[in-house]
């Protein structure tokens, strides 16, 4: 996903195999970024990037008219069946499929057009219908969608009047960690307030941080007063991201091609992420699609006009070798020089670091004192010393510029040299690729590339294409320096998705939609039990005066840019609240994946150590190195099938497993065993939901108890698969109205998440939420009080005031205080 293909991985590994010892001697004392590209570079045959594009058939991305007419058929099968949402997707991928001039794009925005009237989504099946007509709908037919026009007319107030009002008014925001696809009121505290009215969210720091930086941390975040848990401390806007294909589908949604599910990048605008039931498509291409005009011409004109004629070549090489590209492409030769040049006090576009930090015993040293890492080679940035350096960019900060990502450690040394080769060979390939697709990026047109490679021996290309000078090759080194810094800088975006289940009570879960990178996020250190927790969010938003937009981020909508509304795209951003109270002088850490409430010491200290190359020493791994040599981490939450007493590791026959401590039992159970018992108990959970989602919850009931039955033998009420196991069986109960019984088992699902995760977290705040729904849904006003107040503080400690789940909540506690 994040890396390239195995099938490209095995083609690179076979050149690094050929390349003699002196070769790879070579290859890996290289220092400096441009260096390591340029041997890349030189080891590219026109062959390699043939092997590419010829292994990239498999991400098909062309138009094609016969799929566009099955996809159609797809959607009509649905629209019988009365599945409008499905149907709207099958069509929405017939949209995508369908050629420009084809009468298939009219026919699929018409019948997209009938699922969105009976979806209730009036404005969007208007703009179908006009688009429809647009494309050459058959003259014939033209009266049904005459018809299907007025009757959506009939919807708004005032008619054409009311629809212009709706539109101006129009946009959407997706909100991620705590929240649905709905609007949320901006919160007057946080301090990106003045943003979220139709300007683009930007980087903001909260008055009470300070940006600090020390040899052994590098920049990093410190709280200069006190800050209350629930705080928002710092806002950021994602410079660039990318959508991750095949995320989030659902099984109930799938397609007969191959088992094809509807993930992200069908659902979502691959321009400001943003949820859409009917995206508008990109001309050149099958994949790209989008919220807007408005979104589709931002991307054109950013990057997509690029990457469209190499798409599948993008998808074969991964997610972070595409947004290595688009943050180049975003930046332009201009900015990348800039970057490159030596910071001097002057520039008004950098700032020293910080101001003196309250805490007399931090290492962390203000700019001001200019303390900062001097390196030894301007290509190996973990290589310091404690020695000043004026010039040195690492230890500035830069606000939300494309300075800051520049800036971002690239980490060459701490790479494996042939990770280091991969990512070189893959970029090398990108840009000869790119080369040969067309002229080179009008941002990198403006002349100055020449300038900071007068001195690089630069290989010459199989090819020379139009307009593409040899000293632009720096796209190529700079595209190469993100992706080894998107190695420990890329930020996962995850999203709530609600998983559509027909029960009366909200089901959601977490999906990871795209990787972004955020310039002023970055700089947080990472911490296994961290005092922060994030909230991503997606909008698309729309201002109907376009002189209260920045330039830069004005986009037009097309022909009727005069008079529709300007089209603003905010794009992701995250949100940066205190999850427990920071005192002055303390750092604020945020988690990389590696949780201690999930994870055992040794685990994440490896998989911290391979990937960002540190040895956590937080406080959480301290407290457990102190335990023992593999730490004691979290709870096994297993317990003795013959006594029910607890259980330790253990080895059983040289294989791990796990003893009775009572000494009057000692009773042994093998590593090979247990896991084939967890086995078995989780085929049966997968079983019960399937019967779930196929209308049988009775049968779903009866398996959950034999399953659960099962478990108890040797799991601890508190184990996770125990809290799976009592979700789903609340799950079925709240199906069939049997509300009692489903407000019991989800509190033993409560008592697990609050086991496994801690008392003021996120999760346990969802559970509470859903636990509350029940209690209101069964007419338990007492229980569901008792339960909506434990569920909005954690939810407003993680995710705010405003977020659609404490509104909910507050709309449940006003409606059972009047019947109280």
């Amino acid at each position: 996903m994040d890396l390239p293909c195995a099938e490209w991985q095995k083609h690179v590994e076979q050149k690094w195999s050929r390349l003699t010892l002196d070769e790879k001697k070579s290859f890996s004392s290289l220092l400096d970024i441009d260096e390591v590209f340029d041997f890349g570079l030189s080891q590219i045959i026109q062959e390699d990037v043939d092997f590419l594009s010829g292994i990239s058939k498999d991400c098909p991305i062309q138009k094609d008219l016969e799929r566009a007419a099955r996809c159609r058929k797809e959607g009509n099968s649905s629209f019988k069946a009365r599945d409008y949402t499905a149907a709207v997707l099958h069509y929405s991928q017939g949209v995508c499929h369908a050629s420009l001039s084809s009468e298939q794009l009219s026919l699929c925005y018409a019948n997209r057009s009938a699922a969105l009237f009976h979806l209730q989504h009036y404005r969007e099946c208007l703009e179908d219908i006009d688009r429809a007509l647009n494309h050459g709908y058959p003259s014939h037919l033209k009266h049904k969608l005459q018809d299907r026009q007025a009757q959506c007319l009939n919807h708004f107030p005032n008619g054409t009047e009311g629809l212009n009002t709706t539109k101006q008014g129009a946009g959407h925001q997706a909100e991620g960690v705590c929240s649905r696809t709905n609007s949320t009121k901006p919160n007057p505290k946080s301090p990106n307030s003045q943003q979220q009215n139709g300007s683009s969210p930007v980087s903001c720091l909260s008055p009470g941080l300070s940006v600090c930086f020390s040899p052994e941390k590098g920049r990093h975040l410190v709280a200069t007063k006190g800050i209350a848990a629930g705080d928002v401390i710092l806002e950021d806007r994602a410079y660039s991201c990318v959508l991750i294909p095949g995320m989030g589908g659902e099984r109930r949604e799938e397609t007969e091609e191959a088992g094809r599910v509807f993930g992200t990048e069908v659902r979502c605008c691959h321009q400001c992420l943003g949820e859409t039931v009917s995206p508008v498509p990109c001309e050149g291409c099958s994949y790209a699609r989008y919220c807007s005009e408005g979104c589709r011409r931002g991307a054109w004109e950013r990057h997509h006009r690029w990457e469209c004629p190499i798409g599948a070549e993008l998808c074969t090489a991964g997610v972070m070798s595409q947004l290595a590209l688009r943050v180049a492409l975003k930046a332009g030769v201009k900015e990348v020089l800039k970057a490159r040049e030596p910071i001097r006090d002057a520039d008004n576009d950098s700032k020293l670091i910080g101001e003196k930090i309250s805490s007399k015993n931090s290492s962390s040293k203000p700019i001001t004192e200019k303390i900062r890492p001097k390196k030894k080679n301007s290509g190996s940035s973990d290589v310091t010393s404690t020695e000043p350096e004026i010039n040195d960019p690492s230890a500035y900060y830069h606000g939300d510029s494309y300075l800051s990502v520049y800036h971002l450690l690239p980490h060459l040394n701490g790479h494996a040299p042939s990770l280091r080769f991969l990512c070189s060979v893959t970029i090398a390939t990108l840009y000869l690729r790119l080369r040969q697709a067309g002229p080179p990026p009008v941002s990198w047109e403006r002349g100055g590339a020449s300038e900071s490679r007068k001195c690089s021996n630069q290989s010459q290309a199989p090819e020379e294409g139009e307009g593409w000078a040899p000293e632009l090759s720096l796209l190529g080194s700079v595209v190469l320096r993100h992706m080894l810094q998107l190695r420990c800088n890329a930020q996962a975006v995850s999203l709530l998705r609600d998983t559509g289940d027909f029960t009366a009570v909200q089901s959601t879960q977490e999906v990871r939609i795209a990787t972004a990178i955020f310039p002023t996020l970055s700089i947080l250190n990472h911490s296994c039990c961290p005092n922060t927790s994030l909230n991503f969010r997606t909008s698309h938003l729309v201002s109907p005066q376009p002189d209260l937009v920045s330039t830069d981020e004005l986009v037009s909508t097309g022909p009727e840019a005069c008079s529709a509304p300007v089209s603003v795209s905010a794009g992701v951003a995250v949100s940066i609240r205190a999850s427990r109270d920071i005192c002055p002088g303390q750092e604020v850490l945020h988690c990389y994946g590696p949780h201690s409430s999930r994870m055992v010491l040794c685990e994440r200290r490896r998989l911290l150590k391979e990937q960002y190359h540190f040895l956590c020493i937080c406080q959480a791994c301290s407290l457990e190195q102190g335990e023992g040599p593999e730490g004691g981490g979290p709870d096994t939450h297993l317990q003795c099938g013959k006594c029910e007493g607890p259980v330790k590791q253990c080895s059983v026959d040289g294989a791990g497993g796990f003893v009775c401590v009572r000494s009057s039992c000692a009773h042994r159970v093998s590593r090979s065993e247990l896991d084939l018992r967890l086995q078995e108990v989780r085929v049966q959970l997968e079983q019960a939901v399937d019967l779930l989602e196929t209308d049988r919850p009775d049968q779903s009931v009866r398996l959950l108890q034999r399953a659960v039955s099962q478990a108890g033998v040797f799991l601890k009420e508190t184990h996770p698969l125990q809290g799976q196991l009592a979700d789903a069986m609340a799950r079925a109960y709240s199906t069939m109205g049997e509300w009692r019984g489903a407000a019991s088992q989800l509190e033993r699902s409560v008592v697990a998440i609050r086991s496994q995760y801690g008392e003021d977290t996120i999760e346990l705040g969802r559970q509470l939420f859903k636990l509350a729904q029940l209690h209101f849904n069964g007419g338990f006003p007492g229980p569901a009080l008792s339960v909506i107040s434990r569920a909005r503080r954690l939810l407003s400690l993680h995710c705010g005031p405003h977020c659609p789940e404490v509104q909910e909540l507050q709309a449940m506690e006003d409606c059972l205080q009047g019947v109280l």
